[in-house]
């Protein structure tokens, strides 16, 4: 009998395990519910405390297969949950360019309490859609389509929030009687871009109270990134629609970090590699004490019912299958005929000999530790 297991030798659940008690005696009172339950939840994820099942193959092949946490935390969970979303989003593309842009707030922004990160989310999100609205309308005469999605974290599980943007190069008229396709290799100028995001993301703030943040302690973050340069990265544009879904598999359901990346674990410490950004993207290796490595990752975990996943523009969910039917119609273009992602093998036969036919699935309950 085969247990299935993940290749990573370690993973974030093996840190909860070593260090959550300890991690939640000092710090359990300032979590949130989300937070301690992401950390639950990450612990048991395809473990025999969920439950799972047993498939037996005519070959004589048997696998036992633990049931998920499905915590947007957790990263076991996430591969499969990006496959079904990227599917569902196959009939979205488009045979125009696509481009990625990345709006960040600067340092100075980034020190608000934990209370008050989620309106600052908020905020982030709609000042980066509206600079994009705003000069997508100037520049290409109508209305631009973009996905986006806010990240929260740096290579080391700092607190670095970006939102990265995949923007169709098109613009639709207000009428809907036009489509303007951009050019292949350039959207909008970045320039332009920082200046605008600048300008209303500090608006936002203006206008929007920050759970624990006093007025006057707001006023001194809004002055002091006032002074600073903003920056918006507009990266390399995709090849074409099969790369924007790779991007998307890759981006979209992604979590502060990988199982991969964790390279050991002990009583004291947990080591993991990270990007050197300063230094060429040199792959190093961070040691952290335990509770200050979970004190980072559960900062990264966001409250309950954000959606941190949004579309904008003729991409927003009002009236965009409508939308999308029309510009195609004003390309000539016809639905995408076949998916463009991957699928795995089906669930129905042998994961070792690929033959053999499934001929039983037995349920197995939860096994709970005896506390007594």
């Amino acid at each position: 009998m085969q247990l299935q297991r993940d290749q990573p030798r370690f993973g974030v659940a093996d840190v909860v395990r070593e260090h959550g008690a300890a991690f939640l005696a000092a710090h359990g009172r300032w979590l949130t519910h989300a937070q301690v339950k992401a950390l639950a939840d990450i612990e048991r994820c395809r473990t025999a405390a969920l439950g799972g099942h047993v498939e037996v193959f005519a070959c004589g092949h048997e696998v036992i297969a633990y049931n998920s946490c499905r915590n947007r935390s957790c990263p076991k969970c996430l591969r499969h949950k990006a496959r079904e979303w990227v599917e569902k989003k196959e009939r979205d593309l488009l045979p125009v360019p696509y481009f990625h842009v990345v709006f960040t707030l600067p340092h100075e922004l980034t020190q608000v309490p934990v209370l008050a990160r989620a309106a600052l989310y908020e905020a982030l999100f709609r000042a980066s859609a509206a600079t994009l609205r705003e000069v997508g309308r100037r520049r290409l005469g109508g209305e631009l389509g973009f996905l986006s999605v806010l990240h929260t974290w740096g290579q080391t599980l700092t607190h670095h929030p970006h939102v990265h943007c995949v923007v169709a190069g098109g613009a639709l008229s207000e009428d809907r009687r036009s489509f303007h396709v951009s050019k292949a290799r350039f959207l909008l100028p970045v320039s332009v871009l920082s200046l605008v995001f600048k300008a209303k993301m500090l608006d936002e703030l203006r206008r929007l109270p920050l759970p624990g943040v006093e007025p006057a302690e707001l006023a001194l973050l809004i002055d002091d990134a006032a002074r600073k340069k903003w920056v918006v990265y507009a990266k390399p544009p995709f090849g074409g629609p099969a790369q924007v879904l790779r991007y998307l598999a890759r981006y979209t359901h992604k979590i502060a970090i990988s199982d991969r990346r964790i390279v050991d674990v002990n009583e004291e410490t947990v080591f993991f590699t990270y990007k050197d950004y300063r230094h060429g993207n040199e792959a190093k290796v961070m040691r952290l004490h335990g509770n200050e490595w979970l004190r980072r990752f559960t900062t990264h975990v966001l409250p309950r019912g954000f959606v941190r996943l949004r579309g904008f523009g003729f991409l927003a969910n009002a009236k965009k299958a409508e939308k999308l039917e029309g510009i195609r119609a004003l390309l000539g273009a016809p639905a995408p005929a076949k998916p463009l992602v991957e699928h795995e093998r089906p669930a129905c036969t042998c994961p070792v000999c690929g033959c053999g036919a499934l001929v039983e699935r037995r349920a197995l309950g939860p096994i709970t530790r005896d506390t007594s």
